[in-house]
């Protein structure tokens, strides 16, 4: 593992901008055995069923880690490699091989990936990974009450299984998991470009997803992450078996806040949703699994629980030395940036959201969301457009913002005696309604920095920065989705009998974001 940086002579409350993952007990500077009384928090997260394998790293180079001694002065590879340790604590003979692929940049280590290790056909079995070599909050807590009862308070799975693995870190080699941390601080949970997850990014880099409503979710996870952080001494001394292994360690003062955050989003990229499983063994990390595996929006291979091991059934037929495929469920591209740092250009699972709220202020309110909420719709409603149905996603959104043109009382008394989303339609209502529309699919375009054209020009450069990269694949996808919500409406507006009515006032219109 990379600690070196643990020389510097900075303060932990200041360390150097790169860390390991996973923090060392060397960061700690003083431990209290008095906890922090604090009312415990969740961050609402989505895991991946399995995540991408391509997955770069930049790792320090051997001699910056053989400089530190907090590891022991052995060599590392007298453990030999993840796959070698599995099989000498019961893995059975499996169908893939670790195999390296070297990063863009000379000076970061070469990543690991797992391939396979003979031809396989669909419905193989790739590989069985025992229980025992799994890490859940079952086998974490050591008791699956208190396991069911973090997670049924909404306590975050990911700030226990981050936690875990800190402290197992701090007991250098002698932990069990001592290989299997390794390979986690060499991969570094990143995408198939080097790419960490962009709630690492600085402001700076940040500002490649400026229009983007994916960089206001990213900010809003970071916060979301402190908050966990300042409630970590409450599910530690909530966590019964870790208290007990580690009594006098509180975690806010044996790990600073950045130390926490690489681990958290470590973690993030690397965790298998289990389905069919109980509450305790739901989150998984397995060796072998993320971030070792590729990800393809076409594939539908998972990562699955069966009797007692996790294995993964391939669905497709590969050839020695090809790198294995999984499915990470239907994540739209900027679930895939900010948990594992990279896009898919070709996801037909992604997509936008667009805000749409009736007016507080409009006379007739209360009527009309009585309207909207019986026919499946709040007052402030969520649209998804998926890419290739942003047609169908605007027809859907065409009722529900009729609505909100309403103005006459006796309208509005025949929209709720009515069965159906159809409001009274007058051409000058409708003029209004797709002109809001088109001028909010403008807006959204103009707050783009670029436009499409300049986005492939970037792209076209074989040395573009890589977050640069995958933050303009990004936007650019989300531009071409704008662009179609765009020509579907203008396409409406050309369909209408008279082009010069005007658009009728709308003095309560619904709200777009």
């Amino acid at each position: 593992m990379d600690v070196s940086y643990l020389q510097n002579t900075r303060s932990p409350c200041h360390p150097p901008p790169y860390y390991p993952l996973l923090s060392d007990s060397r960061v700690s500077i003083s431990l209290s055995k008095k906890s922090k009384n604090v009312k415990s928090y969740s961050v609402g997260t989505k895991m991946c069923l399995a995540s991408n394998s391509d997955t770069m790293v930049a790792g320090k180079m051997n001699k910056e880690r053989k400089s530190s001694g907090i590891l022991g002065l052995k060599n590392d590879e007298e453990y030999g490699d993840l796959k070698s340790w599995m099989h000498r604590n019961g893995l059975p003979p499996c169908k893939v091989v670790l195999k390296e692929r070297s990063s863009h940049d000379s000076n970061h280590r070469p990543i690991h990936y797992v391939a396979a290790s003979e031809d396989l056909q669909e419905g193989d079995v790739a590989f069985s990974v025992p229980n025992t070599l799994v890490v859940t909050l079952e086998r974490v807590l050591g008791n699956e009450t208190i396991a069911e009862l973090l997670t049924t308070n909404k306590l975050s799975e990911l700030a226990c299984l981050a936690l875990y693995l800190m402290y197992e870190k701090k007991q250098g080699k002698k932990s069990f998991w001592y290989p299997y941390i390794k390979e986690l601080d060499r991969q570094r949970g990143r995408g198939q470009l080097a790419v960490e997850s962009p709630l690492l990014w600085s402001d700076s880099e940040l500002s490649y997803l400026t229009g983007s409503p994916t960089k206001a979710e990213i900010l809003e996870r970071a916060e979301g992450i402190k908050r966990e952080y300042n409630e970590l001494d409450t599910v530690w001394f909530m966590a019964g078996s870790l208290f007990q292994q580690y009594p006098y360690d509180i975690p806010t003062e044996a790990f600073p806040f950045e130390i926490f955050k690489q681990a958290f989003v470590a973690i993030q990229s690397c965790v298998v949703h289990l389905q069919k499983v109980s509450l305790a063994q739901r989150f998984a990390l397995v060796p072998l699994g993320p971030p070792l595996l590729s990800y393809r929006s076409n594939c539908k291979a998972m990562l699955t629980a069966a009797d007692g091991a996790v294995q993964l059934v391939v669905d497709r037929p590969y050839k020695t030395g090809e790198p294995i495929v999984v499915w990470c469920g239907p994540q739209p591209n900027s679930k895939l940036l900010i948990n594992y740092g990279f896009v898919d250009e070709d996801n037909s699972y992604d997509r936008m959201v667009i805000e749409a709220a009736l007016n507080t202020e409009d006379p007739q309110y209360q009527d009309k969301r009585l309207a909207a909420q019986r026919n499946g719709k709040l007052s402030v409603q969520f649209f998804r457009v998926h890419v290739g149905k942003e047609r169908d996603a605007i027809l859907d959104m065409l009722p529900y913002l009729r609505l909100g043109y309403v103005s006459d009382p006796s309208e509005m008394q025949s929209v709720l005696s009515s069965q159906g989303p159809v409001c009274p339609v007058s051409p000058c209502m409708e003029r209004a309604v797709l002109d809001q529309l088109a001028g909010y699919f403008e807006g959204r375009l103009a707050g783009y920095p670029t436009t499409i054209v300049e986005d492939e020009t970037l792209l076209a450069d074989c040395n573009l920065n890589p977050k640069r990269r995958v933050a303009t694949q990004l936007v650019r996808l989300e531009k071409k989705i704008l662009n179609a919500c765009l020509q579907a409406t203008l396409d409406l507006i050309n369909q209408l009998p008279d082009h010069f009515i005007s658009p009728c006032p709308a003095p309560y219109a619904p709200s777009l974001k």
